[in-house]
């Protein structure tokens, strides 16, 4: 018997970020982390900011997005987010300097900042740091 796989795909707002027959497809869920694997029940749901790790053949992709949609029918998993990268593609020091750029303005909030904003900025740079970072430690990427 074949092995089964499922085709996924992210797409964001300017291009094909990644596309490929894969073994699973674990997402950051509004409410938990979402696993797919081939057969799931037809399936349409929200994303946060986060990483999406892709399993093939035992290797590990790590992706960054910043949220979107995720459809799940027909052994297809099709992700759309305004914006998307490869974990070799992050420029940590740039990661790290919108990191501590959101800790200065959430340390000095004024009053005409929106909190809702300089938080989930400060979510997409710590998470793109941490990716980023194991990825260019050469790390295992934890499942």
């Amino acid at each position: 018997m074949a092995k089964q796989t499922l085709r996924f795909e992210i797409i964001s707002a300017d291009r094909v970020v990644y596309s490929d027959d894969v073994d699973v497809v674990v997402a950051p869920g509004v409410v938990g982390e979402l696993a797919v694997l081939p057969n799931h029940a037809p399936l349409m749901t929200v994303l946060q900011i986060g990483e999406i790790r892709v399993k093939k053949d035992g290797q590990e992709v790590s992706l960054f997005t910043n949220g979107g949609f995720l459809e799940v029918n027909q052994n297809k998993v099709l992700v759309l987010s305004d914006s998307a990268e490869r974990a070799e593609e992050i420029d940590l020091t740039r990661a790290e300097a919108a990191k501590k750029r959101a800790e200065e303005r959430l340390k000095h909030l004024a009053l005409d900042m929106d909190l809702a904003r300089v938080e989930a900025a400060l979510k997409r740079a710590m998470t793109r740091v941490n990716i980023g970072g194991r990825r260019k430690k050469g790390g295992p990427i934890p499942p």
